[in-house]
């Protein structure tokens, strides 16, 4: 038993700082791989599902953000920034890539949705259903930047300084961007709060 626990990834590395993991990856602990992974593989694919609105090429981000962050493990120095940020910014350039190769291109808005809570009664799954696509088509018709902070600031509650980082802009230009993406964000479902059940929208 107490080996089958030993070999749970997450669970003795759950105290562990992603800079530590980092180090205990690159000299060969397969567990910290797989702890790291755990830990930030789906903000990533978070991050890239609301910039991009496709559930394919957000899998196909977060898998290249994660090799990246692999190969670059040799070569990281603990303390100079955060993993989590440095990988943000990795998901980010990989999504604002793919946009420009796809300008003019078809994007698919119609992303699958994830499992509604099984625990859940049917109509608020219905409603929460209708919640996630409608934040995500509103969110599709922001502006590039716009989405990017915003969907940074208050859907992953990183701080505008972290923020700052990864968009490489000041913290004045973040503020901006999150205050004018959040009113847009508000105008757009403004005529649906009563059909999506918010009241402080």
């Amino acid at each position: 038993m107490s080996e089958a626990h030993a070999q749970q990834p997450g669970k003795a590395e759950s105290g562990v700082s992603d800079d530590a993991l980092l180090v205990l990856f690159t000299n060969g602990d397969a567990r910290a791989a797989a702890a790291l992974t755990e830990r930030l593989g789906p903000r990533a694919f978070g991050v890239a599902m609301r910039v991009l609105g496709n559930r394919a090429a957000a899998e196909d981000i977060t898998q290249e953000a994660m090799m990246r962050l692999w190969r670059m493990a040799p070569d990281w120095q603990p303390g100079q920034a955060k993993v989590s940020t440095w990988l943000y910014r990795v998901v980010m350039n990989l999504c604002i890539d793919l946009k420009r190769r796809q300008r003019g291109g078809h994007v698919d808005l119609d992303a699958i949705p994830d499992p509604p809570d099984p625990g859940r009664s049917a109509p608020e799954q219905l409603q929460d259903t209708a919640r996630h696509d409608a934040l995500q088509q509103a969110l599709m018709l922001l502006p590039e930047r716009q989405r990017q902070a915003v969907v940074l600031r208050h859907i992953e509650d990183l701080t505008n300084p972290e923020i700052s980082g990864i968009m490489e802009i000041s913290v004045e230009a973040v503020e901006s961007l999150t205050a004018r993406g959040k009113r847009a964000l508000a105008k757009i479902l403004a005529n649906r709060r009563d059909e999506l059940g918010y009241s402080d929208v």
